[in-house]
Formats: C-alpha cells, sequence, structure tokens
C-alpha cells in the first residue's frame, strides 16, 4: 500500500541536512510497516530494533553513550552490518526505552553519516509526563490514519485518485456518483491499514469490522497498560462516550454527559492521555475569525474527535447496511461520521482546526481553519440538501471572508461560499496551503 508520507521519507534520506528522525503516530497507523519499507526500497540493509519487552536493547542503550559503542552494540543485536549511509536503523516502540530519545543527540552529533529512524506509539504520552527530548536535534514526521485519497489507492482507484489530484472539476462532478459509493466504502473501512489491507484482500466485512474490534481492544489494553491508575477509569469514560457526544446536534464535549456533576478538572487529564497517545483529536473554539486563528483559542470550550471514521462505525457497531447502501449514513446520526471524516482528513494536512459559535445567536461554524492567505469558515453538510443559515449570516456579516462548504453537491464556487465535494476536498484544500 502506497503511503503519501513516504515520499517525505526519501527526502529525509536523500537530504545532507538530515537528522535522526523521529516518526510519531497512533498505534496501528502503520509506522513500523512504513519505516521497514522506506529500508527495503532505499538501503541495502535495515537494522531494526524494537525495544517492547527487549532487556537487551534497553540494557545496551542505558549502558553505552558513546556513538561508537552503540552502532557497535547495536549491529551485534540485530545481526546487520551498519555501514553509513547503506543501512537504516529502525528504533522501534522507543517510548519503552526513554535513554534512547537522549542517545539520538548524540548520534546527531557524533555520527550524522548513519541513518537513524526513531518510532513510538505512545511517545506523546511519553514526552508529555517529562521524558528528556533532544530539541534541535532531530527531525519529525506524524502518520496518520490512511487517507481517502490512499484508500483509493490501495483499492486499485488510481486514476480517480489522479483526477481528485488535478482538481478536474468536470470531470470530478461527472464521475460524483462513482466517488460517493468509494466513500461509502470508506467510511465503513476507514483508515487504519489493518481494515483497509483486509478490504482490499476480499476477506469480507466481517474480517474487516473484526480488524477494527481488534484494534479498539488493543487501545483498551493501552490505558490499562500505560495511564495511572487512577486515571484509567476516567479514560474510559471519556473514550465511550465520545460517541454519544458526536451524534448530538451541539457537539460540543459536556462533561455533564459523563457523570453527572462532572466538571474539567476531573477529565482533563484522561483527555490530554487520549490527545497524547493520539487517538483522538481537540478542536478548540474561536473567540473571533482572524488570523492567527491561535491568538483567539478558547481552550475550554472543545469538541473531540475520533482519529478514524471505520473505528467510529466499530465503536457504534453501526452495521455495514447502513453506511455502504443507500444514504443512510449521510442523513442519519446528525452528520457525525461527515465531521470525524472532514476533521481526520484535514489533520493530516497539517493545519490547527478550530470551531465558533456566536455569542447570543444560533450560528455556528462546523470548523474554521487557516491557510496561508486568509482564514476561512467551513460548513460540513452530509448530504446534498446543504440548505442552512448559520453560513450565510456569517459572512453577510463578515464580508471580508469567504467561506467554504463541504458537500455531496458538485464544486460551485459563488461570490460568497465555494462548494468543494466531501471527496475531493483534501486534496484541493492542500495545495492551497503553505504545508506541502
Amino acid at each position: 500500500m502506497e503511503r503519501y508520507l513516504y515520499s517525505d521519507l526519501e527526502k529525509w534520506s536523500d537530504s545532507n541536512d538530515r537528522r535522526p528522525l523521529v516518526l510519531f503516530g497512533a498505534r496501528q497507523v502503520g509506522k513500523t510497516w512504513l519505516l521497514n519499507e522506506l529500508g527495503s526500497r532505499k538501503y541495502k540493509r535495515t537494522a531494526f530494533i524494537s525495544f517492547d519487552r527487549n532487556d537487551a536493547a534497553i540494557k545496551l542503550i542505558e549502558s553505552e553513550k558513546t556513538a561508537e559503542k552503540l552502532l557497535r552494540g547495536l549491529s551485534a543485536l540485530t545481526g546487520v552490518d551498519i555501514v553509513p549511509k547503506e543501512t537504516l536503523i529502525i528504533l522501534d516502540e522507543i517510548q519503552e526505552c526513554p535513554v534512547a530519545l537522549t542517545r539520538l543527540k548524540v548520534f546527531a552529533e557524533d555520527a550524522p553519516e548513519h541513518h537513524i529512524v526513531a518510532s513510538g506509539s505512545l511517545l506523546g504520552i511519553a514526552l508529555h509526563e517529562g521524558i528528556s527530548y533532544p530539541v534541535g536535534k532531530v527531525d519529525e514526521m506524524y502518520l496518520y490514519p490512511m487517507t481517502f485519497g490512499e484508500f483509493l489507492l490501495a483499492n486499485n482507484k488510481d486514476k480517480m485518485q489522479e483526477l481528485i489530484a488535478e482538481s478536474n472539476w468536470d470531470i470530478l462532478n461527472a464521475l460524483s456518483d462513482e466517488y460517493i459509493d468509494q466513500l461509502r466504502q470508506y467510511y465503513y473501512v476507514g483508515g487504519m491499514p489493518a481494515a483497509v489491507k483486509a478490504y482490499v484482500e476480499g476477506k469480507g466485512l466481517n474480517v474487516v469490522r473484526s480488524k477494527q474490534k481488534e484494534i479498539l481492544n488493543d487501545y483498551d489494553r493501552d490505558f490499562s497498560k500505560h495511564a495511572p491508575a487512577r486515571v484509567v477509569p476516567r479514560i474510559r469514560m471519556v473514550w465511550q462516550n465520545i460517541v454519544s457526544q458526536l451524534t448530538k446536534e451541539n457537539k460540543k464535549f459536556i462533561f455533564n454527559a459523563l457523570k453527572p456533576g462532572g466538571r474539567a478538572s476531573e477529565f482533563e487529564v484522561a483527555i490530554q492521555w487520549l490527545t497524547d497517545a493520539g487517538i483522538i483529536y481537540k478542536v478548540c473554539r474561536v473567540n473571533e475569525v482572524r488570523m492567527p486563528l491561535k491568538f483567539y483559542e478558547d481552550r475550554e470550550a472543545f469538541k473531540l474527535f475520533i482519529l478514524d471514521v471505520g473505528l467510529m462505525g466499530a465503536m457504534a457497531d453501526v452495521p455495514a447496511s447502513q453506511i455502504m447502501i443507500g444514504d443512510n449514513i449521510f442523513k442519519e446520526y446528525k452528520g457525525a461520521f461527515t465531521e470525524v471524516f472532514v476533521e481526520s482528513q484535514l489533520t493530516t494536512i497539517g493545519i490547527p482546526v478550530y470551531y465558533h459559535t456566536v455569542e447570543r445567536s444560533r450560528i455556528e461554524l462546523d470548523f474554521v481553519i487557516q491557510l496561508y492567505d486568509n482564514v476561512y469558515p467551513l460548513e460540513v453538510k452530509a448530504e446534498e440538501n446543504v440548505r442552512a443559515k448559520s453560513m450565510k449570516l456569517f459572512i453577510e456579516n463578515n464580508p471580508t471572508l469567504k467561506g467554504i462548504r463541504l458537500s455531496m453537491k458538485n464544486y460551485e464556487n459563488q461570490t460568497w461560499l465555494e462548494n468543494i465535494p466531501l471527496f475531493a476536498f483534501r486534496e484541493y484544500l492542500k495545495k492551497r496551503t503553505n504545508f506541502q
């Protein structure tokens, strides 16, 4: 399966200014596979070390402090000759050996000719807990679940993805029914590589759902294994409540819904843990829709989204018939699946995502984003019926802005609003950022 991030990894490999690389990402998004793929395509050999239940590797990293001795030990442990530019060194599950992060500084300063990549499923949590991080001595990348475009490629729909990348609206509008059918499939399968692989190999929808449930069970086991015991019950309460909150009309996260009298102070550590683990995304409100959005962030009001639309369906036990046949998935659940889809795709672009409400009015903007030239209010509509007053009223009150609507309707560019088909918005907006 092709991943967009692979091209960035190749650029890192070829760069003369390359430093040790840290690859972030939630569990089961494909980090280990992708790094080994880089090793097999770009290098003569790969020296792979996982610190998960590997006492010998941990002892080596903790006891040796020079690049020469570390490289010699890694070669002995892996049985691989480590030669500059010919060998890719992969240090996996690095959060299990915190000292290994510090050693990346040693490699950066004393052995820059070697190509070293570190990754960890719960690295965000480890860093939040105060593990020393070699700031300025490493490069960083983040891997997310597979996007809709990557799903098309995995499903042998290369030409369909090429047309999206070209933003050829006449052709895309003519083929919209085919794209919407693929989007239905993506809503069920999602972007977790194990689920996508099972689907494209024709193993059936029940196997796909089984893979999704396995991932959810792995996440639950992580709660017990890695989170402080006193926080685990609250983590589970937040995690298990996200779906029901997303299907409400007002998707702002409500602590009272977790338990009567629930307060932010009781659950902020649990939310932070889930965010650091990369399995939920926190979208804060902005009090003003103007540049830079970060200045107007209100961290007391927020929405929580699951990292993957397929996992959301598995958590809610939504049957395949409700998602893949007809328009049920677009009409029911108050747009929850579509908002999770949109938020997860926006996150992969690398831009901050917010939402906005206007006090003493019913105006709510589903999302607000900042591209290189301006801020844009986003309205998300799950169906072709796009009648809604919020965006229209907001733009009338803010005539210097132009809205973006993501819907099932064909592309249309009006004076005050640009309508982009849901299946094509990620590639189109990515071209309008300075994050390419």
